[in-house]
């Protein structure tokens, strides 16, 4: 198992960016790496990716120098487990509501006496064929990443009792599915989603966790680091469609 640099970088508050891509295609993920981006996401909720397309990603990801992370779509510990043993170093869990939740997800990347993973000869343990298994599962449990995702106002509502549960690293911002919880349609640019994008900011620092969310511009990005943010994302698709708006400028 490789030590995650982004989590070590994140620990020391370092600005870290990235981004979500639902493609299963491998060379994606090395233009990431090869670009000087710090982690790819591997999107599985939006994105028809199976487990058996993740080691493919995962290779590609250590190949060009980026931390694999990966969105599963839903709190299916055993498909969790899947993706872990893969080699993906942190999961991002969409729609966390309650601190039972955060626990689940803990439960499911961490192994034992943090959580409930289960244990085996696979590709992120190197196939037990370089540390003890002593060692492989202190080392996996100081180097995997649990990220909670917070989409609506329930999550909102909850996040003081999520922050406190142990093992958890960070909370990561979904702004639009924020907004649409909210009653707003067209987006989260409003006075009132941006107040409780505010509260989680203060709930989340205010814990010592790590808190993210989407950056769509360098300006975007630069205004969220004022404000605490380490965890700056963007995605595949967004990028593409700006460098070719820009491209095509007369």
């Amino acid at each position: 198992m490789k030590e995650n640099q982004l989590k070590n970088r994140l620990l020391a508050k370092k600005p870290c960016f990235g981004v979500i891509s639902p493609t299963t295609d491998a060379t994606i993920c090395e233009y990431v790496g090869l670009s000087g981006m710090d982690f790819y996401m591997i999107d599985a909720e939006h994105g028809a990716i199976t487990a058996s397309d993740i080691s493919h990603l995962v290779r590609a990801c250590e190949l060009s120098g980026c931390t694999p992370l990966a969105r599963v779509g839903d709190l299916n510990t055993a498909l969790i487990l899947q993706y872990m043993d893969a080699g993906v170093m942190g999961v991002m869990m969409p729609g966390c509501t309650s601190a039972a939740e955060v626990e689940k997800l803990v439960a499911a990347i961490k192994y034992p006496p943090w959580g409930k993973r289960g244990l085996g000869p696979v590709r992120a343990a190197d196939y037990m064929m370089k540390m003890s298994q002593v060692e492989y599962v202190s080392f996996a449990n100081a180097q995997t990443l649990v990220l909670p995702q917070v989409e609506d106002l329930e999550g909102v509502k909850n996040l003081r009792e999520m922050v406190q549960v142990e093992g958890v690293d960070g909370f990561i911002i979904g702004p639009r599915d924020l907004a649409m919880s909210m009653g707003f349609y067209d987006g989260p640019a409003h006075p009132e989603v941006n107040a409780v994008i505010a509260e989680i900011f203060d709930v989340v620092l205010g814990a010592n966790k790590i808190i993210g969310t989407v950056a769509g511009t360098p300006a975007q990005a630069e205004a969220l680091i004022e404000k605490g943010a380490t965890f700056l994302l963007n995605s595949v698709q967004g990028l593409l469609s700006g460098a070719a708006k820009t491209f095509m400028q007369p």
